[in-house]
């Protein structure tokens, strides 16, 4: 449970999946997202000279990966743009070999989509495609930090919402619904517990009509964390604003084994990441065919399975939505 605040919060979330494709992003390198904890996987074994950022290397379009996000779009109700593009997001860190992530920013994919989770209407800002970064690893000893770029150049689809969530229950179960919906599309395993599903909280108070300052919590790897790393923001900024101080828009990480979020760096702008169109890439451009031969193949989601269930079966609500939750399960 959380303090009563005086305080409105306002949410928003940005969710990272790994797409199930073959083979990476932009190369043809296998992804293996779906074999981690299946197989004991050797450090930078699926890697070539593009997703590892050699000078002169040239990247090419997974093709599937970009149905994968249009089927997710138009699942979501989203706008699906027929002319759309990649641009290079630049910022360095060790995990991101080229300098730069190839990204979209100002075209993406899908736009303007809706979920409605109980009796709540949450707007889809837009959901586009990138790729992942690699993985750092930390714990081998004390003096050094080891890159494993298995990772790297994995299709990532990113889903960023409107402030439209209002409470950390609510920004739960959108999270689980979202889950279940991938799976049903079978665009993605969705497991946090391997990072095939990360979320991002951003989160501001504010006692007015006029959002209050954002702030950012990262790399959420649970429903759970989601929940209280919400409850906790909302308790840290309703005691700052009462005591007549003020928020620092900033980036936090979120701590399990002390139950606090924690302060990591300033929340970047736009502008800083300098984003320029993509030159090594051509732009997508779809058809109204493509996109309504995607949309035959949707199947049937789950909130519409859950309703039919109870309808049909006579189950309870509760029943119904225990056994779509089990994909194989709800589909035998």
């Amino acid at each position: 449970m959380i303090n009563n605040s005086p305080y409105t919060p306002t949410i928003g979330l940005e969710i990272h999946t790994q797409l199930k494709t073959k083979s990476k992003m932009f190369c043809g390198c296998a992804n293996t997202s779906s074999k981690i904890g299946v197989e004991e996987l050797k450090s930078n074994s699926h890697i070539c000279p593009v997703c590892t950022g050699q000078p002169g290397t040239l990247p090419a379009i997974n093709g599937e990966a970009v149905k994968m996000v249009v089927k997710t779009g138009l699942a979501l109700n989203c706008a699906i743009a027929k002319h759309s593009k990649f641009d290079r997001k630049n910022y360095f860190y060790p995990d991101l070999p080229k300098g730069y992530q190839i990204s979209q920013y100002d075209q993406p994919l899908c736009a303007n989509g809706l979920l409605v989770i109980g009796d709540s209407r949450i707007g889809i800002e837009r959901i586009h495609l990138e790729e992942d970064t690699g993985r750092l690893i930390h714990d081998q000893n004390d003096a050094d930090s080891l890159v494993d770029l298995n990772r790297a150049g994995i299709p990532l689809m990113e889903l960023v919402t409107k402030p439209d969530i209002h409470t950390a229950g609510e920004a739960k179960e959108f999270c689980q619904e979202l889950q279940k919906i991938f799976r049903q599309l079978d665009v993605s395993d969705a497991d946090m517990e391997k990072s095939q599903l990360r979320c991002e909280v951003n989160i501001s108070l504010s006692d007015t009509s006029k959002l209050g300052t954002k702030v950012e919590v990262k790399n959420l790897n649970s429903f759970r964390s989601v929940e209280r790393s919400i409850e906790y923001e909302i308790i840290r900024q309703t005691k700052l604003l009462s005591s007549g101080e003020n928020i620092i828009q900033e980036t936090r990480g979120w701590s399990d084994r002390d139950q606090n979020t924690y302060s990591q760096r300033n929340k970047e702008e736009a502008h800083d990441y300098r984003y320029f169109p993509e030159p090594d890439l051509p732009p997508i451009n779809l058809t109204d065919e493509e996109i309504a031969h995607i949309e035959r193949t949707l199947p049937e989601l789950p909130q519409a399975k859950v309703a039919r269930f109870v309808e049909q079966y006579d189950f309870s609500s509760l029943d119904a939505k225990l056994i779509i939750a089990d994909k194989k399960l709800a589909d035998g």
